[in-house]
């Protein structure tokens, strides 16, 4: 196991901060935005009709999954573990902001908050349960693919860890909204499929970035192929 310099560590220790800090962001700003849907006309293949709150989702399983392949897996968990406590934060300051009555001359007022904000309890709940499905399925996939191809072919356990999860992810998350009355159930079969098409291509795409990331990192701290940093050692 390559031994770090203290320079090393907390340069180690600072990156995986801001990897946080871009998960966590990432995570409740999803929640924030799902009310809003739109669609995009796939080269006239296929047209998506989704969520805004689905833009920033894909980037927190490309986080998870570079932290899983440098950090390791206590500490993909642990960012991930980070985020559900961050999302309930953010939802006990909206639900807080939603109780304090709007001043006459405010620009945004007690109606317009509601309706911008009124469903993101419902939300925030539905996404943390598919959050936490899809995450730790996401991890445990990653590793057991990495454990089995020894470290080899990151593509693989990037794509077919993220593909699973990411089902889990849309299915419980509609399926939860639907239940709640937020969403027509006529447009459940039509969101599953747009959403989760939608989180595979982006999961494809997002491999390139993927290597890009580990390779530098890698590189970095001179690890060796399948090698994670241990800074629980440090």
């Amino acid at each position: 196991m390559t031994r770090l310099t203290l320079k090393d560590t907390l340069k180690a220790q600072q990156i995986y901060m801001i990897l946080s800090a871009l998960f966590i962001a990432s995570l409740v700003v999803s929640n924030l935005i799902f009310q809003k849907f739109f669609y995009w006309d796939f080269f006239g293949l296929y047209t998506f009709e989704i969520s805004v709150g689905i833009l920033p989702y894909p980037v927190t399983f490309l986080i998870t999954d570079i932290i899983s392949e440098i950090y390791g897996k206590k500490k993909a968990n642990l960012v991930v573990t980070t985020g559900i406590f961050a999302s309930f934060f953010s939802l006990l300051i909206i639900y807080l902001a939603d109780a304090v009555p709007a001043t006459s001359w405010s620009p945004i007022n007690d109606s317009l908050f509601e309706k911008v904000f009124g469903a993101t309890t419902i939300a925030v709940f539905a996404s943390m349960v598919a959050y936490l499905l899809a995450q730790y399925i996401d991890i445990q996939l990653f590793h057991f693919w990495k454990k089995i191809t020894k470290g080899k072919h990151l593509w693989l356990r990037n794509n077919f860890s993220t593909f699973l999860s990411q089902f889990a992810d849309t299915f419980s998350v509609l399926f939860l909204l639907c239940s709640f009355g937020k969403i027509d159930w006529e447009l459940f079969g039509g969101l599953l499929l747009s959403g989760f098409l939608f989180k595979v291509l982006i999961a494809a795409l997002d491999t390139p970035f993927l290597y890009a990331a580990v390779y530098g990192l890698r590189k970095l701290f001179n690890l060796k192929p399948a090698e994670e940093l241990n800074l629980d050692a440090v």
